[in-house]
């Protein structure tokens, strides 16, 4: 069994909205998600965090803290996963997406409130960042 290791950014503003990534496979629906993906080789959790999160946003971003660790396995069972989360905040850039990046369709700002109506890769992913509402 192959084990995928990765790190996800959630970034709330004081506007208590998420920064998403609209993604899928080139040809298929998007779904919309916190900007995420794997571990490369000699790269600490929280170094993926954050090339992850710059790469689909153009946005640079400062680890806070750890939220939680996600674990399971793909339906065939072949592949293993562990993703982290990680609460982030931007220090630069701006949102851009990546001429080229067939994966990713469009970033942008949401509210918390309307998490519940938007196509969500992984809904669990909505308490969570529910959890983060700035009050």
């Amino acid at each position: 069994m192959s084990n995928w290791k990765g790190a996800a950014g959630v970034c709330v503003n004081q506007n208590n909205e998420v920064l998403l990534v609209l993604q899928g496979v080139p040809g298929e629906d998007k779904k919309w998600t916190v900007p995420a993906g794997g571990v490369e080789e000699g790269e600490t959790a929280e170094q993926c965090c954050s090339r992850e999160f710059f790469e689909e946003t153009g946005l640079t971003v400062r680890v806070l803290e750890k939220l939680n660790t996600r674990t399971g396995e793909y339906e065939d069972s072949a592949v293993s996963f562990e993703i982290t989360y990680f609460k982030v905040e931007v220090t630069g850039g701006e949102i851009a997406l990546r001429e080229g990046d067939e994966w990713i369709a469009d970033v942008a700002w949401k509210s918390i409130s309307e998490l519940g109506e938007l196509e969500m890769a992984y809904p669990d992913d909505a308490a969570l960042i529910e959890s983060l509402t700035v009050h």
